[in-house]
């Protein structure tokens, strides 16, 4: 009974939100240059938050992968550096944004705030 009441908790820990920030499920375009590379990507956004994004796409990059970042929220560019943080093989990338200055930021939050507003239930925690 004991380990099965440990091994319950231990689900549930696993499970419990990691992320500092909520997701938002949109589709906003993002240049990604690693770094060493002269030639940026240019792809998509599946969702996005004030810590990250994620990014379909075929040719996954390695984690720990440092990038120059490039987004486009409707009319506004946000410039900043990240770093890959979870790789899916043949789906996608998870990216931590690093180093992103105040007024980039403030840029982003007001863009994840209208988007709030007029999508409330696209919020995820995912």
């Amino acid at each position: 009974m004991i380990k099965a009441q440990t091994l319950s908790r231990q689900l549930n820990a696993s499970q419990e939100e990691r992320r500092r920030y909520p997701r938002v499920r949109t589709s906003c375009q993002v240049a990604l240059r690693p770094e060493g590379m002269d030639v940026p990507m240019r792809l998509e956004t599946t969702d996005i938050s004030l810590g990250g994004c994620y990014v379909e796409m075929g040719l996954t990059l390695e984690v720990g992968t440092k990038l120059d970042i490039l987004l486009w929220l409707r009319d506004q560019k946000v410039i900043t550096k990240g770093v890959v943080v979870t790789r899916h093989s043949q789906f996608g990338n998870g990216i931590e944004f690093m180093g992103m200055s105040s007024e980039n930021q403030n840029m982003l939050r007001r863009f994840l705030e209208s988007l709030e507003r007029s999508q409330p239930t696209q919020l995820s925690a995912i």
